[in-house]
Order: structure tokens, then sequence, then C-alpha cells
């Protein structure tokens, strides 16, 4: 009798950390019902129950996961600002520019007659 109460709290001990590890490495929008540091506490005051009742109730699915979250195109904050073909033209030739003046700025130590790029060696 002593061995199957000894290997029943073992199992008990194993359900618990394994359903309280669950929860605390879960993400907080699968948790369902009550949020994500409630459901520890009920799994650390409830071991077998708590645990149970993460399992049944407290985790949802990633079908449902998925469902809450909008893909990209979708939300307006993604998609509201859209340029025009002109500013966008604009912006472009702006930024063109700007890597124009990069490419042909002289850093202290360089020669401005030499080519970027090309090592101290014999020419």
């Amino acid at each position: 009798m002593a061995r199957i109460l000894i290997v029943g709290v073992v199992v008990a001990v194993a359900f618990t950390l394994y359903s309280l590890v669950d929860a605390a490495m879960t993400d907080h929008s699968r948790a369902r019902g009550v949020s994500k540091p409630v459901w520890i506490v009920i799994i650390v005051l409830l071991p077998v129950i708590g645990g149970l009742l993460w399992l049944f109730i407290g985790k949802g699915d990633a079908a449902e996961a998925n469902r809450r979250h909008t893909a990209p195109d979708d939300d307006p904050r993604f998609s509201g600002s859209r340029m025009s073909d002109a500013e966008l033209d604009t912006h472009m030739r702006d930024l063109e520019a700007r890597l124009k003046e990069l490419d042909d700025e002289v850093f202290p130590g360089e020669d401005p007659g030499k080519e970027p790029g090309k090592g101290q060696g014999t020419d």
C-alpha cells in the first residue's frame, strides 16, 4: 500500500511541475479565463486540480491565438501612410542624392585623388 502511495505522490508532483512549467512558458495570449500569473498561482495552490484546470480550461489552442492577431496588411497602422507615386519618386531622388553625397565624402587621411577601395600598395 505504501508503494502505491509513494508512486501516486511522485506522479502528482511530476504532473504539477509539468503543468507549472507549461503555464509559465506558454505565451500570455494563449491563456484563457484569467491571466497567466493567476494560472501559475492556481497551479501552486491547488497542485493536481490546478494542473488539470490549466490543461482543460486555461491553455488555449494555437488556432485561437492566431485568430486574435491580424495580418500586417489588415492593420490600419501598417497601411495607413501610403505615399503617392510622385511623393515616392521625390523621396527616392532625395535618398539617392544623400547616398551620392556619402559616396563622394572624403575622410581625414584619405587622398582625394585616389579611388575609394584601392589599397595602399604600389599602383
